[in-house]
């Protein structure tokens, strides 16, 4: 018997999980995801999330409350009469009355070994931490902040040179999987779907990437700049700025290699392959975005730039 599901998830993350659930032949009673937000370059229009417009296509009902704290709200999902919550990426924090209004509980999708990278930005943090891997899982929620017994867990290497949007086309496609297996699990009865404590120790928090943090700070070693422009990479960026037609502007770097072997006054531009100085060895710059125009490689951004070997970028 396929288990009647309501499904909670807002960006493109959660959207895998949705269809493979789907496929896998379960009733998705409901999609809960965030109400249209304004976009396009004036931000007059409203557009649908990414599970929103996934689950139109797929003939679901979806439902996009600004809050569900009210009694009303709370009522309306109760009578769905689900068997179990799936959530992945939903952005709204879960009331005790949702928690438990459903047969078996809330589920969650989480990309990180927890108790590692609690919250918001999990792959973003692991990225710019420098750890060599992380992981999806799937746990039962509870009132915490991603604090709940652990279902299922599948690992995932971090390559050195991996981006933020790398890890997460990984992660989403591994979290799909993982949820169809552990719904399969709680569909099979009790005892099938084995729960574990999260450890106390080791916890860490994955805050919300602000715009202050996305400057590339030069005095910092190469392991640590290159960590940072791939932990950010595609979005929201990090950058730089550089000294272009005789004014400063701001360029995104997106890609970056280090070079432990060369070295010089942070921020420095070290040879005409747009290598930069750190406060210890080296990157150089892989890929690139001036305001308003494409992503190019180094070649192609020096073909319509000069940036000379002394140069000092900011």
């Amino acid at each position: 018997m396929p288990l009647r599901l309501i499904f909670m998830g807002t960006p493109e993350f959660s959207v895998a999980t949705l269809q493979a659930l789907h496929a896998a032949g379960h009733t998705i009673v409901a999609v809960y995801s965030q109400p249209p937000r304004p976009a396009g370059r004036r931000g007059l229009e409203l557009t649908k999330s990414p599970v929103h417009q996934a689950a139109e296509k797929l003939g679901l009902p979806v439902f996009t409350p600004v809050s569900l704290k009210s009694e009303e709200e709370q009522q309306k999902f109760r009578d769905f009469n689900a068997d179990a919550a799936v959530v992945v990426a939903y952005g709204l924090l879960l009331p005790k009355a949702i928690l438990e209004g459903t047969k078996l509980g809330a589920y969650n999708g989480h990309a990180s070994l927890l108790p590692r990278w609690r919250g918001a930005a999990p792959i973003q943090r692991a990225i710019m931490a420098g750890d060599s891997e992380t992981g999806m899982m799937i746990m039962r929620m509870d009132e915490g902040l991603d604090t709940g017994p652990v279902a299922l867990t599948r690992i995932v290497p971090v390559g050195k040179d991996t981006t933020a949007g790398q890890l997460h086309d990984k992660l989403m496609e591994t979290g799909a999987s993982l949820m169809v297996e552990a719904m399969a699990a709680l569909r099979d009865g009790e005892g099938s779907l084995t729960l574990t404590p999260q450890s106390a120790e080791g916890a860490t928090y994955a805050r919300k990437i602000s715009k202050e943090e996305t400057r590339i700070d030069w005095l910092r070693d190469a392991r640590d700049v290159h960590n940072h422009i791939r932990g950010l990479s595609p979005m929201p960026g990090a950058w730089c700025e550089m000294e272009l037609g005789g004014k400063l502007e701001r360029v995104k770097i997106l890609r970056s290699a280090r070079v432990d072997d060369m070295g010089g006054t942070p921020g420095e531009v070290l040879d005409d392959l747009l290598t930069i100085a750190c406060g210890s060895g080296a990157v150089r710059l892989l890929e690139l975005q001036r305001a308003g125009g494409k992503v190019v490689t180094a070649a192609d951004f020096l073909r319509g730039a000069t940036v000379d070997k002394g140069h000092r970028v900011q």
